[in-house]
């Protein structure tokens, strides 16, 4: 489905809008408890009011029947202007005043003449829902969304008054309801334009479009008006500008005028701090006073102002006063946006560590996916004990960023160590001691070079068994360094290899770290622990550079002080990862294809020969799926690309605790009941993510509160309520999440919590496989996450009795390996457990090799025959909890990386045509899953259809079919 996206150009001094054709648009959501808005709206008349509370009951309809509706009475599809006469070139041709009278004027341009050009005024208006309207039913149709603008002013001299945009829908039993679309702020002063959009799920008898509100004896004036379903028709004013900010006063040159304070109070000043303190941009700046908790603050009302679907782009100056002992804190902008229906949201725009030093910028994006009925923004977030400084707020909609080209790089020498003297055959020469460390060179290392080394360069000569001894070491940092600044080529991933030990004097297991400094920052090559000291242990990782450095230096660190460190081999090479798609093609043809035999005969068991076959695959039994939020699905676009390109689905945050039962004994299951509706009537199958959560983090305050007793009681209560609701709904749950990094539960329950969540839960729910799920463990990152560790983990909870049903690898990656993510798949896949990627996603500022990493990820998980599902944490920009990792940009253009994916799904979906044999058969090898198969008569033309099942085996699979 096909959305508009905006750009814009310069015309005759002005802007016109040009559109373009893409997808559609995202964000991420905080969940928030909810909050009372002070101050943030002006008020309505009452029949504006009723007329808006008719509209939104009116929208009370079942989510099935809002997602899969479609027309049956009207075949209208939405192009261009579906408003006739939209500038009223042709007078008020199929134009109605609505209880008053109208006329077309047209006024000189000139200094005197402040509303030139020609428009429409609508005048004697008794009431302020008369108007100016258009029957617009025969050229709207259920299911698609329209975008609606107009320029409007009025006639009164006593400043602004409200102009809305309004829907009348008359039903076939003459029952009456009204569709709030938009308003805005008019004055005599100039043109403004009231924008927003509108759906119909249903098809009324008529639909009225008019517009309406100033109060009575106000005269409404009209320019123009555009309706359209593709963005292709242009609203037509000079000063409709892409970078027009929609905060009013956003540098306060007005005083406090449209800006009021969330919870507290809010002064305006022009210095503070006998002028320690001035502006950042403009004369003034705001302050707050007497706030009581962290989410009070500087809050303006923008209903009205934003369309939905639309980036938004959010940049701010902040700072903090008011108490020493709160010097710098984090400081954010946030999005409360209520809908029609009355449900609430806060969207997390920015963060940034403001301080009382100087100005700080927050920076950051949204978007709104539903008809809002009313839209704050507000700056929040410092404890109570500082104040907010905001000296300016500016929300444009966000310019779009042209595609990136894949980076050029020149003799990139894969599989050649950019590390100098790596066999020690020249002492220590090229690395220098990181510290007052001492560097030595020693011998009786291993000679054979790593197993995920070796899985990249193939046949290599083998190792010196000659390394580098680092004794006399004051601090965990000290050891081996090595620059390589000139060797390091832009957007090139790098495996990082070497044999790593620890001196005797460890008492205990050591942790051992590659890594890199880059301009400063510390970056994560890899990392193991080292259990003893007479033991040799594989490091393996990967490293990448994507913005220029002026130094960057390789080091080894991480035992404790006083423990010697030995490096061998080290190995720092660039990987050719296409190359390595070839072998996993040929694992995956023979682990996820069967051939398949089409046995062919007549009534009469005659075998059919020469009859043309055309066999479609129509869905991969594999399960590919993807994290969705309830929020998200508000939005067509989004909606659309989830369902046609999975086929599994995990909610993203409405099954967690917090969410469900956010305070003790108020529950919220209508957000995942929503979502299970929505897969369920796609046929998607669902993993239940998740019971429990380790991570205090994630633990709601009451919960914390609990005595041990009523803590446990919890947990049981929990446990019955969400089994025994969902019984059967779920095919996989997370259990108890992180366990490797968290211990929440165990700390406060004991050791045995965690083996009675997953018996208590395959006693509420026996069909669910029950998974253990963390992080790092793919990636050689982490020691507390190593495989190693993951494998003793699960059996120890076996050992417990835990009825341990599936491994949950998350994925969330950087720069990923091929050898280094299958070394992981292959030590796990020993265990006998079905594996799954559960929340895969990787980042690049290039989407081009943000690609590459999807496809690194995807085939290797693909090619494994441990491997039993993909799922992804996201897909659309500004809904991922990782930056730069979407496949589809914020408003909806499928960039490299979401073509790469769906280039994938096509690549694993089977096609096959040819005739059918002498012998009554078509063979052909597929991918596992469902098929439909077309069998055409050559001669007759006619033609038989039937659908079959390719299931998992190795032996060929006969599908008879009676033609």
């Amino acid at each position: 489905m096909e959305m508009e996206s905006r750009e814009w150009s310069g015309v005759d001094g002005g802007i016109e809008e040009h559109y373009t054709h893409g997808r559609s648009a995202v964000y991420f959501t905080v969940h928030r408890e909810k909050r009372d808005l002070e101050g943030a709206v002006s008020p309505k008349s009452e029949e504006i009011m009723e007329r808006q509370h008719a509209s939104n009951e009116n929208e009370e309809i079942l989510e099935n029947e809002k997602l899969n509706h479609e027309s049956d009475n009207h075949s209208y599809k939405p192009t261009s202007n579906i408003i006739i006469n939209h500038d009223f070139s042709g007078g008020l041709h199929q134009w109605n005043p609505n209880c008053c009278v109208a006329f077309v004027t047209s006024q000189e341009t000139g200094e005197s003449a402040k509303l030139a050009g020609r428009f429409a005024v609508v005048s004697n208006r008794k009431e302020c829902w008369q108007g100016l309207e258009q029957d617009i039913t025969n050229r709207v149709s259920a299911g698609y969304t329209y975008t609606v603008c107009a320029w409007v002013a009025v006639s009164s001299l006593h400043g602004a008054t409200d102009v809305l945009a309004t829907l009348k829908l008359e039903s076939g039993d003459d029952e009456v309801s009204y569709k709030f679309i938009a308003k805005v702020s008019a004055s005599s002063e100039h043109w403004e334009k009231v924008e927003g959009t509108f759906s119909l799920f249903t098809m009324p008898r008529r639909v009225i479009f008019y517009l309406e509100g100033p109060s009575p004896g106000i005269d409404l004036l009209i320019r123009s008006v555009v309706v359209s379903g593709d963005s292709s028709a242009k609203c037509g004013d000079e000063r409709t500008d892409g970078d027009e900010n929609i905060i009013q006063n956003s540098t306060f040159d007005n005083g406090l005028n449209s800006w009021s304070g969330r919870g507290c109070k809010i002064v305006l000043h022009d210095s503070m701090a006998d002028g320690k303190v001035l502006p950042k941009t403009g004369k003034s700046f705001a302050s707050t006073e007497n706030r009581t908790d962290s989410w009070n603050g500087i809050q303006q009302e923008i209903t009205g102002r934003i369309q939905r679907k639309l980036a938004y782009e959010v940049t701010a100056y902040v700072r903090l006063t008011g108490s020493t002992s709160v010097a710098n804190a984090d400081v954010r902008a946030t999005l409360w946006v209520q809908a029609a229906d009355q449900r609430e949201q806060y969207i997390g725009i920015a963060h940034v560590q403001a301080t009382d030093k100087d100005w700080a910028q927050l920076h950051g994006k949204f978007l709104i996916n539903v008809s809002p009925a009313r839209v704050v923004i507000f700056v929040e977030g410092p404890p109570p004990a500082a104040d907010i400084l905001l000296d300016s707020l500016v929300v444009k909609h966000a310019p779009k960023v042209p595609p990136a080209s894949p980076p050029v790089i020149e003799n990139p020498g894969f599989n050649v160590n950019i590390i100098a003297n790596n066999n020690l055959s020249d002492g220590t020469n090229g690395f220098f001691p990181l510290g007052n460390c001492n560097l030595s060179v020693a011998s009786g290392s291993p000679r054979v070079i790593p197993p995920m080394a070796r899985d990249s360069l193939g046949a290599h000569e083998a190792l010196s068994g000659r390394y580098i001894l680092v004794t006399n070491r004051t601090q965990t940092w000290m050891g081996p360094a090595q620059m390589i600044t000139d060797k390091v080529k832009l957007y090139l991933t790098y495996q990082v290899s070497a044999w790593v030990r620890v001196g005797k004097q460890a008492t205990r297991p050591q942790n051992i770290n590659v890594a890199f400094g880059v301009d400063g920052q510390w970056v994560n090559g890899g990392q193991v622990e080292a259990a003893d000291g007479e033991t040799w242990h594989e490091m393996g990782g990967s490293f990448r550079v994507e913005k220029q450095p002026t130094k960057v230096m390789v080091y080894i660190q991480g035992p404790e002080a006083g423990v010697d460190l030995m490096v061998a081999g080290l190995q720092i090479f660039p990987v050719d990862r296409h190359h390595r798609f070839k072998t996993l093609k040929n694992h995956t043809d023979k682990i996820r294809k069967r051939e398949v035999t089409l046995k062919l005969t007549s009534s009469g068991s005659t075998p059919v020969a020469g009859a043309l076959v055309k066999v479609r695959q129509t869905q991969n039994s594999f399960p590919f799926g993807s994290c969705i939020g309830r929020y998200e699905i508000d939005n067509e676009d989004i909606l659309n690309f989830f369902t046609k390109n999975f086929n599994w689905a995990v909610f993203e945050n409405e099954l967690k605790w917090y969410w469900t039962e956010p305070q003790k004994g108020n529950f919220n299951y209508k957000d995942a009941d929503t979502l299970l509706n929505l897969c369920t009537s796609h046929n998607m199958q669902l993993r239940g993510h998740c019971i429990f959560w380790e991570s205090e983090g994630a633990v709601q305050s009451w919960i914390r509160a609990l005595s041990q007793t009523d803590m446990k009681s919890a947990v049981e209560s929990r446990l019955q309520d969400l089994l025994t609701r969902y019984k059967g709904k779920f095919k996989n749950y997370d259990v108890n999440n992180e366990m490797l990094h968290n211990s929440f539960y165990q700390d406060h329950l004991g050791k045995d919590i965690r083996a009675e969540m997953f018996k208590t839960a395959n006693s509420l729910d026996p069909s669910a496989l029950l998974f253990v799920n963390d992080y790092s463990v793919e990636d050689g990152t982490d020691a507390r996450s190593s495989p190693e560790k993951y494998i003793r983990h699960i059996l120890a909870l076996q050992g417990q009795g835990a009825p341990v049903g599936g491994i949950g690898i998350q994925g969330h990656i950087t720069s990923p390996v091929g050898p280094v993510v299958c070394s992981a798949l292959d030590k796990l896949g020993t265990l006998g457990l079905p594996i799954w990627f559960t929340e895969i996603d990787v980042t690049s500022d290039n989407e081009h090799v943000r690609a590459d990493d999807l496809e690194v990820m995807m085939r290797e998980a693909f090619a494994h025959p441990a491997v039993e599902g993909v799922m992804l944490w996201g897909f659309w920009e500004l809904f991922m909890s990782r930056d730069r990792a979407h496949l589809v940009n914020a408003e909806g253009d499928l960039n490299e990386a979401g073509r790469r994916y769906l280039a994938l799904r096509n690549e694993w979906t089977t096609r096959a045509h040819g005739y059918v044999s002498d012998q009554g058969e078509f063979v052909y090898r597929g991918y596992h899953g469902a098929y439909e198969v077309e069998v055409v008569d050559v001669q007759s033309k006619e033609k038989v259809n039937k659908k079959f099942v390719v299931d998992q085996g190795e032996e060929p699979v006969v599908i008879a079919i009676n033609v």
